[in-house]
């Protein structure tokens, strides 16, 4: 335990997740310091085609196999399967109505993307290499979740088709297109097309991603700060438990595909972490009537902080672990 203390203490030192909780003190301090949001909108845009170009060359290098699929499904399965735990576990925790805990419970069974590509960049600051399929896989669990969620409230008496708009969000979303797209894009050109841009997407990523953190602990603090009174102590309890719930079934599933410490490290991340920019969107759609400051909140608020402060350094802690890596 205090080995698993120590490697957390230390992965929990990057300049990256520091200067999210620079964000998140600032807010919370009341601060004037803010990010503009044309430049926050850009930095998500390069850091989505970065890392999904990246993922793709790595695919390219490694090739289309068995290893790759089993990945994806192993990835699906638990986002189909998380809102379930999410949902039982609010319905204990909280008093939140069918279709409040429904939406809360996909955003739980979906993926941050920006709380991979910290993680991702963890791992290379420690010198820890990973799978570059993994991307495949949160592009794979951006959507069954949502899925999931409506089958949840349909159960509870309220069903509606899923009509084309709901489909349109959830298959087109901006993050889910420009993921798939460079992953594509880079599977394609390989190692020739990543010479070709090396000094645009591998130099400037990590500082850039230190200045979109920034901003995100602004905005997790604000948040924060605005929905004092919306969250019960038990919602709150859950926004911290469900996190290390996926995170557990995240290491079942990584070390069952026999995936590297890295690897194992970002299934756990991906298992763990709340989606709030596709799901989100997909909700506003399907569930109108779900309250975004509950769901929003939570995700962005309570779970989204946890990773990266605390969680990530414990997730890659014990991966390295149990994987002697």
């Amino acid at each position: 335990m205090q080995d698993i203390l120590a490697l957390a203490a230390a992965n929990l030192l990057t300049p990256m997740i520091l200067c999210f909780a620079l964000g998140l003190a600032a807010a919370l301090a009341r601060s004037e310091l803010s990010i503009p949001e044309a430049a926050a909108k850009t930095m998500s845009i390069y850091l989505l085609f970065a890392i999904g170009f990246k993922g793709g060359v790595a695919v390219n290098d490694h090739g289309l196999d068995g290893s790759l699929l089993l990945a994806i499904l192993g990835g699906v399965a638990l986002s189909f399967g998380l809102p379930f735990i999410a949902f039982a576990l609010l319905k204990i925790l909280t008093r939140l109505s069918a279709t409040d805990a429904a939406a809360v419970a996909a955003h739980y069974g979906s993926i941050s993307i920006v709380t991979f590509v910290t993680a991702t960049s963890v791992l290379q600051s420690s010198g820890i290499t990973s799978e570059g399929y993994i991307v495949a896989v949160a592009a794979a669990m951006e959507a069954p979740a949502i899925i999931s969620a409506l089958w949840l409230v349909s159960r509870s008496g309220r069903s509606e088709p899923m009509d084309a708009d709901l489909w349109r969000e959830i298959l087109l979303n901006g993050s889910i297109v420009l993921l798939v797209g460079s992953f594509l894009i880079g599977l394609a050109t390989g190692a020739k097309g990543m010479a070709r841009i090396d000094a645009f997407i591998v130099a400037p990523f990590q500082g850039v991603l230190c200045l979109f953190l920034l901003d995100m602990g602004l905005v997790a603090g604000r948040g924060l700060k605005a929905a004092r009174g919306v969250l019960s102590l038990g919602a709150v309890a859950f926004g911290i438990l469900m996190p290390m719930i996926g995170a557990a079934l995240g290491l079942t599933v990584g070390l069952a595909l026999g995936l590297s410490t890295g690897g194992v490290a970002l299934m756990m991340v991906l298992a763990a972490s709340a989606s709030y920019i596709a799901v989100p969107a997909a909700m506003r759609v399907a569930l109108p009537e779900a309250n975004p400051s509950i769901y929003l909140t939570l995700s962005l608020g309570v779970t989204f902080p946890f990773n990266l402060t605390l969680g990530i350094p414990t997730y890659v802690a014990v991966a390295q672990m149990l994987t002697g890596g």
